[in-house]
């Protein structure tokens, strides 16, 4: 098994004790505040087994299988497949889980309870772990449709587009569904986004503390949810730093070249986190580079020309310290200065921003696969790696001649 040191980073309470406290994280007013108390009944950890289901109920209408949703549901299904939800359960994890012992349930939460928080999940990754069950259990599925609309064999969502909800006795498939508003509200998605006062913490700061950004920033006070940006037209796609586009969208970058004397080559490179509705970027995990350098004609870069900026917030892999944290809240900017010597050679500078949404995942499972101490789950972590290393994409890119 792991050492503690290398295990992944979240160790989370559960019980009665996180309820209180996600109480009062919600909201000041959580007694007089309906959402509050809808999600601190909602959000219990691990998420209750749902029971028999109705005798009424065929067999698709009690399933828990995202494919069984998507029978009536194809268009969230598809959204939800091609998302990080759908992954949320994937090699990286389950490299590391898949070593812990079967009965190490409080274990498995401390991951499992926003990857997979339904108590069949944790049931079947048990089973897993013990050689009792197959590799293709509910568990592997990750965040699945249930884990958000399902408990205690009722359905939960939205009202309609229109405002309006189902009546109690309206003929529906799986008796229709409960409305709430809590399905459009922000403390939704800080139930697995954002840790709890007291959880594992960095210089102060709480190593998940995506909510909290949100309500610092103006985002809040203008009412522009999660929700808005990242489920825009009710998609269930979560897009996040992993997509260019919605990065893209999110930030106002610019590139500039100075009119310096011939020997030096001077320029700016800025990135403005314009449009994201929290730090960017939020967690511990990615990393914004800022680059420049100069090119030869053949456009290949010259070594020795080169300088970085690096938006991040970069942690120890054993979670011992904080190194550093440039990422922007709202409205902040970073600017790379480049101030270098003309290389003879150079025809171009080569200004660009490049994001490694997986940057701390893929030094994390490098050092796990190079330790030694994985076993069961050394595969996984392999293929995890690759998946991490691959994620590496540029966001912008500006060639200014150097006349």
């Amino acid at each position: 098994m792991p050492e503690p040191g290398f295990r992944h980073p979240i160790n989370r309470r559960s019980g009665p004790l996180l309820l209180a406290l996600l109480s009062l994280l919600l909201s000041p007013l959580a007694g007089a505040d309906a959402t509050a108390r809808f999600l601190a009944q909602h959000w219990q950890r691990p998420v209750p087994p749902q029971g028999a289901a109705p005798a009424h109920y065929s067999q698709l209408e009690a399933s828990l299988d995202p494919d069984d949703c998507g029978s009536c549901h194809p268009k969230q299904r598809q959204d939800w497949g091609d998302s990080l939800h759908s992954r949320a359960m994937g090699p990286g994890l389950m490299g590391q889980l898949i070593d812990m012992p079967a009965h190490a349930r409080d274990e498995h939460q401390s991951c499992i309870r926003c990857h997979a928080p339904l108590a069949e999940q944790a049931d079947a990754l048990a089973a897993e772990i013990a050689g009792a069950a197959s590799a293709a259990g509910l568990h592997r599925r990750g965040v699945v449709c249930a884990a958000c609309h399902v408990r205690q064999q009722h359905r939960f969502g939205p009202p309609r587009r229109d405002g309006s909800a189902p009546a109690p006795d309206q003929p529906l498939p799986h008796n229709g569904w409960q409305a709430s508003d809590a399905f459009a509200d922000s403390r939704f998605c800080a139930s697995c986004h954002q840790f709890e006062p007291g959880d594992f913490a960095l210089n102060g700061k709480l190593l998940e503390n995506t909510y909290n950004e949100w309500l610092e920033s103006p985002y809040a006070a203008q009412q522009i949810t999660c929700q808005r940006c990242h489920m825009p037209d009710r998609q269930h796609r979560w897009k996040g730093i992993h997509d260019r586009d919605t990065v893209r969208a999110g930030v106002t970058l610019s590139a500039k070249l100075d009119g310096a004397p011939a020997p030096e080559v001077r320029a700016t490179l800025t990135l403005s986190n314009s449009a994201t509705g929290h730090r960017f970027p939020t967690y511990v995990t990615p990393q914004v580079v800022l680059e420049g350098y100069q090119a030869g004609a053949d456009g290949e870069p010259i070594a020795g020309t080169e300088a970085y900026f690096v938006v991040a917030r970069r942690i120890a892999l054993d979670l011992s310290e904080e190194i550093f944290d440039t990422r922007l809240a709202p409205g902040e900017a970073a600017t790379l200065d480049y101030n270098h010597p003309r290389a003879p050679d150079a025809s171009t500078l080569v200004l660009r921003v490049w994001v490694q949404p997986d940057f701390f995942y893929e030094q994390f499972y490098q050092s796990l696969l190079d330790s030694g101490q994985t076993q069961r789950g050394r595969r996984d972590l392999s293929r995890a790696l690759t998946t991490a290393r691959g994620s590496v994409y540029t966001l912008y890119e500006r060639r200014l001649p150097l006349n």
